[in-house]
């Protein structure tokens, strides 16, 4: 059963001098490939011709026994696989061509520390029929609105599984996959982030998170979007001094028509207000100004900025099926290192990726210069981000630690990491290990006042 409605197409976008279509969708030919030598969401069936990534047969769908459902920490699926090697400083030249020039940079920065344990290569990404069904819809129907700004023609699965066009527009292709990918309907979470200093110190954040992907809404359907793809809400429950804190977001699909809408409460003087400036590289504080605000969820918001160029496919290490750092009960002290993650409790893998560089547009402003995505080429999330500084120098490395949530099915980070080069200091988002639950998923759908800026006074907490 498909939870997309054939609508006329031609939403508010239609009415924008913006809303002129930038390149055509795929043949229904081209589509049909789709659940044949393509899997359901774009990538390729088969495996590598060296054999060391494996063809893809359905993904991970089942929940391992014992598991008792959505909310209840991972129970790992693969427990007796073992490292087949890691790359460290001393042999890294040996796998150069399947690393970022971002893993070289940390290998180098922490000899002596960072390393790169590699696994069996698993392909564990998958999605409930109806979301593989409106992505064959979407692949003949979506279409780029002007020069990035938003899409049309898609509702409630991936919009470009088969890419097209020049290289812009494939690019911009890759990163629309990544904003709108599946992350299930409804989820809740409470979670910790932190700032690691260089000396090993940090303090925790710790909030609850609310998110309704209005994009995947199963009562639904594009013309309904409202130019929302999802509701966000986050209530700071310690340290004290930001304790009651909220901040309230309903992301655009189009932000140039209507750009991020935000709000933030105040507990101490309790009042809401807006929050325009919640976007592009404006600093976020409870990140110790590690993260910016297009830097959450590995990147977010508007493409306007930057020139955008895809760059093709390629074979590289990325964190994948990473269960362990997630085990309920393991102490954050033994999560973070001093200068990364400790490297034992990650895992990753050979997957293919998309690789996508944007770079500043001359007489725009954003802290970086260029930026090289990574995204994984089965689930679209971005897991490896290159970030550079206005000089050309690399800066900053990000890193998200994806895994199957079975409940779903589909791969979504449980961590996303920060680390700053040039400062030593790296921020961590996610961390949940030390409370009884972790995202809890439903497909309960919100009345819309729920999201609404009244509701923050009401049910911030201080």
């Amino acid at each position: 059963m498909t939870y997309k409605n054939n609508v006329i197409l031609g939403s508010l976008f239609a009415l924008s001098v913006f809303a002129m279509p930038a390149s055509s969708a795929v043949s229904s030919s081209e589509a049909a490939r789709l659940g044949q030598d393509l899997t359901p969401f774009g990538s390729v069936k088969a495996g590598n011709e060296a054999g060391t990534i494996p063809a893809w047969t359905g993904g991970l769908t089942e929940a391992p026994t014992g598991y008792e459902g959505s909310g209840q920490h991972h129970i790992n699926p693969f427990p007796d696989d073992e490292v087949l090697f890691t790359i460290s400083a001393s042999n890294m030249d040996q796998y150069d061509e399947y690393l970022t020039d971002g893993l070289r940079a940390m290998l180098d920065t922490y000899p002596t520390t960072f390393r790169i344990p590699v696994y069996k290569s698993r392909r564990t990404h998958a999605v409930p029929d109806w979301v593989a069904e409106n992505t064959r819809e979407n692949a003949v129907e979506a279409e780029i609105v002007g020069k990035g700004e938003g899409i049309d023609g898609a509702f409630a699965g991936y919009p470009f599984p088969i890419l097209h066009g020049n290289n812009e527009q494939k690019a911009w292709q890759v990163i629309w996959n990544h904003l709108t990918r599946w992350r299930g309907v409804s989820v809740t979470r409470r979670s910790s982030e932190v700032a690691v200093q260089p000396d090993g110190d940090y303090s925790l954040v710790t909030s609850q998170q609310e998110a309704f992907f209005n994009y995947y809404n199963p009562e639904g359907s594009e013309k309904e979007l409202d130019n929302v793809i999802f509701y966000y809400l986050s209530f700071t429950q310690s340290p004290p001094r930001l304790a009651g804190g909220a901040i309230l977001i309903h992301e655009t699909l189009n932000q140039i028509i209507n750009p991020r809408n935000g709000w933030g409460y105040n507990a101490g003087q309790r009042r809401v207000r807006r929050a325009p400036n919640l976007g592009y590289d404006s600093p976020i504080a409870a990140a110790d100004n590690l993260r910016t605000a297009d830097d959450t969820d590995i990147f977010n918001g508007a493409l306007d900025r930057y020139n955008w160029e895809y760059e093709g496919m390629r074979e590289i290490y990325v964190p994948y099926n990473n269960y362990r750092i997630g085990e309920q009960g393991t102490p954050y002290s033994e999560i973070l290192g001093i200068s990364h993650l400790n490297p034992d409790l990650t895992r990753w893998e050979l997957h293919r990726v998309h690789v996508v560089e944007a770079t500043l547009k001359d007489g725009e402003r954003h802290i970086y210069g260029k930026r090289r995505f990574y995204v994984d080429a089965d689930s679209w999330n971005t897991l490896l981000l290159d970030q550079y500084d206005g000089r050309g120098e690399l800066w900053r490395v990000t890193m998200g630690l994806a895994k199957n949530y079975y409940e779903l099915p589909g791969v979504w980070t449980v961590l996303d990491v920060y680390h700053d080069l040039q400062a030593r200091r790296y921020h961590v988002l996610g961390l949940d290990t030390e409370e009884g639950s972790t995202r809890k998923f439903t497909n309960d759908v919100p009345n819309r006042r729920y999201f609404s800026p009244a509701s923050l006074r009401r049910r911030s907490v201080r």
